[in-house]
């Protein structure tokens, strides 16, 4: 049987794709955060308990890692361009949500907001605004990711946006927004 080891190369780049530290890496393996970096450079080969540990670190890591996949809504409620800005209203009232995504066959295309209507509102009557489409005041499209993108990526991208589109095969499969990412503070 032959048993595979990985290389310090190995060890290093699964460390980071991980988005783990040496220093965090070495208190989830029960180890010093110099002999980590020891055997990432090369300097030291470890024994083959330290490597379980390490690697069991490594493997529980990835067993709590939530992606997008995992806590999108789905499917996504959203208007289209040609929708008249009323409807989009209907559509968030019904909701109970502040926001859109405009999407044209799976792809988006922009987002409204209760901010923008507001905004609009003070710049134009009201009536004139109802029959607007969508696409006369909708602003630029939410981030985009795919599935199996990790819930730090997506808080990173809610800090700019209120609402990230998940992507499969070029099209929208499901939302997060940050109240989505809230609710993992519950799970255990």
């Amino acid at each position: 049987m032959t048993m595979f080891l990985p290389t310090p190369g190995d060890m290093k780049k699964r460390r980071v794709g991980l988005n783990l530290t040496q220093n965090e890496l070495a208190r989830l393996a029960g180890v010093s955060q110099p002999l980590i970096a020891r055997i990432e450079a090369g300097d030291v080969d470890p024994r083959l308990s330290t490597l379980t540990k390490i690697l069991d670190a490594f493997d529980a890591t990835e067993k709590k890692r939530v992606m997008a996949g995992d806590i999108m809504h789905s499917p996504v409620i959203h208007t289209h361009s040609g929708s008249s800005v009323e409807e989009a209203v209907d559509i968030m009232e019904n909701e109970g949500i502040s926001q859109l995504p405009v999407i044209e066959n799976g792809v988006p295309v922009g987002s409204i907001s209760s901010d923008t209507v507001v905004r609009y509102m003070t710049e134009s009557d009201t009536d004139k605004l109802s029959n607007m489409q969508v696409s006369d005041i909708m602003g630029s499209s939410f981030s985009t990711v795919p599935k199996d993108t990790v819930v730090s990526t997506i808080s990173h991208l809610l800090e700019q946006s209120p609402a990230v589109l998940v992507m499969e095969r070029g099209k929208v499969v499901g939302v997060v927004t940050q109240h989505d990412v809230m609710k993992l503070v519950h799970k255990k």
